[in-house]
């Protein structure tokens, strides 16, 4: 094995023990229970937290923002762990501005605007997620105003270089599904900042809402299905299974026609019980549509129903990477391409490392 290439996929996979210094985010609505590192020409978001990666062959021990990834004892490569300057300031009413967003990647601010799901304390909620996790240890605002949000990414973007958002939304009871908040939040971020903007959805009870995201000044959104197994789906994602593949490529053909070619994403998570056929060939619909298949191991979040599981090993995720980034390729897409959000960020995938071999 290239260990430098493919160093990414093996520490997603196998996690880091950092034995000194901050070991991340504990819970939220993406894939938490990590902590972000930069290294060569990437960035990842590594699990540090979850109960896997007591056993990582991989140990870290930062000085500040700095530190030697080792395996076992040998010294792997120097890695950094930016810590932005935003996160010292608050906002008049004295809330954090870590409480209102965080720096994913090296130049990506992401929120959840409100931090609930309405089907976090039900069976219909999804068994990876972490949404309500932060907010229940207080390391997140409930809910986040438009105008603060837009204060802090105005602080990140001045401070931090930041130079896209992402707002992602647990499902709200409403016909637009939180659309219109994500559309509120998107307006006032893009008149004191005019940074790129990348929300998250599920799939409304009308399209038409999808065209106010536009409207508001949304530049890309992410439509995730998570897997392409319907009996998997069934299990780990009920409420989503539901909804219905049939109902999931209307929402990405119409986005696509809103957003354009590889402005809109899907999730796909392995790791769920899934075979290695239905990511490839779920990748390969996804892209076909113009929908950009963001394909990641899954992160067991420490307090979710699936903290004890163990993400996907190193070879298969290298074996999925190599033909997906193919099937990206033949279709015209890169996450060169996408002008903000997951894509860009490229953080908790290892598919841009494939990309660049293709």
């Amino acid at each position: 094995m290239d260990e430098r290439k493919y160093l990414k996929v093996d520490i997603q996979s196998s996690g880091i023990r950092v034995l000194k210094g901050d070991k991340g985010r504990i819970g939220g609505a993406g894939p938490a229970g990590a902590k972000i590192f930069v290294f060569d020409d990437t960035v990842a978001n590594v699990p540090t937290t979850s109960k896997f990666v007591e056993n990582s062959p991989y140990s870290l021990e930062l000085e500040g923002e700095s530190g030697i990834l080792k395996l076992y004892d040998a010294v792997v490569t120097a890695i950094e762990s930016p810590v932005p300057k935003f996160y010292e300031f608050e906002t008049k009413a004295g809330i954090p501005y870590n409480q209102i967003a965080l720096l994913h990647g090296k130049d990506c601010l992401a929120t959840t605007p409100v931090q609930t799901c309405i089907y976090w304390n039900t069976p219909d909620r999804c068994k990876f997620c972490g949404i309500g996790i932060s907010r229940k240890k207080g390391t997140a605002a409930a809910v986040k105003k438009p105008e603060e949000i837009a204060e802090v990414a105005d602080a990140a973007k001045r401070l931090d270089n930041v130079t896209h958002v992402t707002l992602t939304m647990g499902t709200m009871r409403v016909a637009d599904k939180g659309i219109r908040v994500l559309s509120k939040c998107a307006s006032a971020i893009k008149d004191l900042t005019g940074l790129p903007i990348h929300v998250q959805f599920e799939p409304p009870d009308e399209i038409r809402f999808i065209e106010d995201l536009y409207s508001n000044g949304v530049d890309t959104v992410g439509v995730h299905i998570e897997s392409f197994d319907e009996k998997v789906l069934r299990e780990i994602s009920p409420a989503k299974a539901r909804i219905g593949s049939d109902r999931f490529v209307e929402v990405w053909k119409r986005s696509v026609e809103i957003f354009g070619e590889n402005q809109v994403s899907s999730f796909i998570i392995v790791g769920l019980g899934e075979d290695d056929r239905s990511v490839i060939e779920g990748s390969r619909t996804l892209a076909e549509l113009g929908v950009y298949p963001f394909v990641l191991s899954l992160r067991p979040i420490p307090g979710s129903d699936l903290e004890n599981e163990v993400p996907a090993r190193f070879e298969r995720m290298k074996r999925i990477y190599e033909e997906v980034a193919v099937i990206i390729k033949d279709a015209g897409l890169s996450w060169k391409r996408s002008k903000a959000g997951c894509v860009k960020c490229r953080a908790c995938s290892a598919l841009d490392v494939f990309e660049e071999d293709v």
